[in-house]
């Protein structure tokens, strides 16, 4: 079942996301350092007919590769644990659900921004993002309100 966060909730666990979404971030790129080193090789042993691989590097990288898809997932889990919804991995996107006028909407915060200030609806996304503003605050639910 999902969470239903306050602002107040969501904007109290930013202190734990934000470091777990910049530790997911820097696992991704790890990931993404050791499959293109990977692929670097399969086109070296494909354009040499396969004569020249050195399967002690092969090897290595991909346990290095494999180590950083663990540990991303880990932070994955991690950052979902909390409740919240990654959206952009790429960009530290990240939603919090929340109700307004009874219906699911999401909080939206980016790593690096200052506290929740956005919102959108469900099916709207990060371009539909509006201000939190005085009408939302008076009017969006978390779990504990209902």
């Amino acid at each position: 079942m999902a969470r239903f966060f306050t602002k107040a909730e969501a904007e109290r666990l930013l202190e734990e996301v934000a470091p777990a979404m910049e530790d997911a971030i820097q696992r991704k790129a790890e990931y993404q350092h050791f499959e293109g080193r990977l692929q670097e090789v399969r086109r070296h042993v494909t354009i040499s007919g396969g004569v020249q691989l050195d399967r002690a590097f092969f090897i290595d990288t991909q346990r290095q590769r494999d180590a950083s898809a663990g540990e991303l997932k880990s932070a994955v889990d991690r950052i979902q644990g909390f409740g919240c919804l990654i959206k952009d991995l790429d960009k530290g996107l990240i939603d919090f659900p929340t109700r307004l006028h009874g219906r699911e909407v999401y909080l939206c915060w980016k790593l690096g921004e200052h506290g929740i200030q956005f919102w959108h609806g469900v099916d709207e996304g990060f371009a539909g993002r509006k201000p939190v503003d005085q009408e939302f605050l008076d009017n969006h639910r978390g779990d504990a309100a209902n």
